[in-house]
């Protein structure tokens, strides 16, 4: 069996959801303790980086015989859910293709990096230096990268992730944007006193699908498509029979190369200030709970 995809099976089989987006999940202590082995294996000098309790960042290197530029090699370990997924880290080939949770996204990118290394280790690296990082956390907010990149610097990056073999040189940011809105509480059956949070939560949701239509309706970045915006988690009300005093939502906003980190926060207190004028009695609020900006380098580089 070609060794990538032997390595690519291994990876595979070991469960390395993100404990941050699956409370109880096992992180990435067994994947990584697997690729600090396969990378010692294979000549390259191993630090492990504790980045979290038992979410460790593993760095391989690759020192050539004289000085020259250095070129990393970036994946992360972390997969999300398996949610109603059968077998999901049994992995199955099929018509040429590996299925199993995190084959594509991206251990399937792991195994190519560290195989790459192999072969390069084997032939002898006449100068420079290769890093091989394998980092914890992108599922949720990138803490392996951002540890990353405060110990270790190269000339050059490649990231392993899925582009159908096309150099990628342009993504998206996002932001999640947490809104509260404040009602009244009161019996159902006393509407003078009770004030809905949820039903004013609704008039935010309308605007907000009408901005992402706006959003999805504009002329297209060429390489990352349009902004957009989704409504991922709403909370809110405690029985039945009262008046609820709060309702939360948590949405997400995809942005584009020229928006500014701040775009998101900024187009939902818009809407909160119109949707005040229309209605003195509004009451609510809203923060940026973790934002990550878009980038775009020249294809040239």
């Amino acid at each position: 069996m070609d060794p990538a995809i032997r390595l690519l099976r291994d990876l595979v089989t070991i469960n390395s959801i993100n404990p941050t987006l699956v409370p109880g999940a096992p992180g990435e202590q067994a994947i990584g303790d697997l690729i600090a082995d396969r990378m010692t294996r294979i000549g390259l000098a191993v630090e492990v980086q504790t980045v979290a309790d038992r979410r460790p960042n593993v760095i391989g290197v690759l020192e050539g015989n004289r000085p020259g530029r250095t070129l990393m090699l970036c994946g992360h370990t972390d997969t999300v859910g398996v949610t109603g997924m059968t077998g999901p880290f049994d992995p199955v080939e099929r018509e040429g293709r590996l299925f199993g949770r995190g084959a594509q996204d991206m251990k399937g990118g792991l195994a190519a990096m560290i195989d790459a290394a192999r072969v390069v280790a084997e032939g002898g690296l006449e100068r420079g230096r290769l890093i091989v990082a394998c980092v914890v956390d992108e599922e949720h907010s990138s803490v392996g990268a951002d540890a990353l990149v405060g110990r270790w610097t190269a000339d050059a990056a490649i990231v392993t992730e899925p582009t159908d073999l096309a150099v990628a040189v342009a993504h998206k940011g996002f932001a999640w944007i947490e809104i509260e809105v404040f009602g009244k509480a009161a019996h159902g059956s006393r509407p003078n006193d009770g004030q809905d949070a949820i039903l004013r939560l609704g008039r935010v949701l309308s605007r907000l699908e009408h901005l992402d239509r706006t959003l999805q309706a504009r002329a297209p970045h060429t390489l990352v498509g349009t902004g957009s915006l989704h409504a991922s988690i709403v909370t809110g009300g405690c029985e039945l029979s009262s008046y609820p005093d709060r309702a939360m939502l948590q949405m997400e906003r995809r942005s584009l190369p020229d928006e500014p980190e701040s775009q998101a926060l900024d187009e939902v207190q818009r809407i909160l200030n119109e949707l005040r004028r229309e209605d003195a009695s509004l009451r609510a609020t809203a923060r940026t709970m973790f934002s990550r900006p878009a980038y775009e380098i020249s294809a040239a580089s």
